[in-house]
């Protein structure tokens, strides 16, 4: 694995200003509370780690229009970077200032390139398990495909071998035991977005369920 880089999160984190620059934003989003310890929270079962099969794909509208896949070793032998930044879930607690290390999505971009017109993507874990992004949030710099949180391997309940972190937007936007992202010229929803949950998710507008949004947030349901 790459020597670990530090890069600046981009993260509301505590101090932060708000994106106007005129107001300093609070250290927690409306309605959370703060959390000391990492609660497991996830729905269905853990999978069970076998790195012989396991792969990372990126497909759909590449550039190239070809399917590119990583195995375990050639995943995280990409280069390793870290980024300090908090975790709010929709269950309404936020852990602040963790730090997650991984690869960057942007490393993920760079190397598949998305294709013209793609303005989402798809990313999608065991069991089938999906959830939209808009292409902003997933090349913000500080989307990460995490492999350690502090330091740490991930736990298998916290999403090892890997699972995205997208400090910006609530918890469940970022799934655990994340295997490819599918680029997307038209926004689809998720497993969660399919039941109810907001199509963006951001935790400082509180953007909990679908019937919170508005004209243009998502596809109809």
């Amino acid at each position: 694995m790459g020597q670990p880089v530090e890069r600046e999160s981009g993260a509301r984190t505590s101090g932060d200003r708000a994106s106007d620059g005129a107001t300093p934003r609070p250290e927690l989003p409306p309605g959370q509370r703060l959390q000391r310890g990492w609660p497991v929270t996830h729905y269905g079962p853990v999978p069970k780690f076998r790195p012989e099969r396991w792969d990372f794909r990126v497909f759909g509208a590449t550039a190239d229009g070809e399917k590119h896949s990583w195995t375990h070793e050639e995943f995280t032998a990409l280069p390793y970077a870290t980024v300090t930044a908090d975790l709010h879930c929709v269950t309404k607690y936020s852990m602040l200032g963790a730090e997650w290390g991984g690869i960057p999505a942007r490393t993920i971009l760079d190397i598949a390139p998305p294709a013209q017109g793609v303005t989402h993507v798809m990313v999608w874990a065991e069991y089938g398990f999906s959830s939209n992004l808009r292409l902003d949030d997933f090349t913000s710099e500080c989307t990460i495909f995490a492999t350690h949180k502090d330091g740490e391997l991930l736990t298998a309940e916290h999403g090892f071998p890997l699972r995205l972190i997208v400090p910006h937007l609530y918890a469940w936007k970022g799934p655990k035991w994340v295997r490819g992202v599918e680029y997307m010229t038209a926004d689809r929803r998720g497993f969660w977005e399919e039941r109810g949950y907001h199509n963006i998710g951001d935790p400082w507008r509180e953007q909990r369920y679908s019937y919170q949004e508005e004209p243009g947030d998502g596809p109809e349901l």
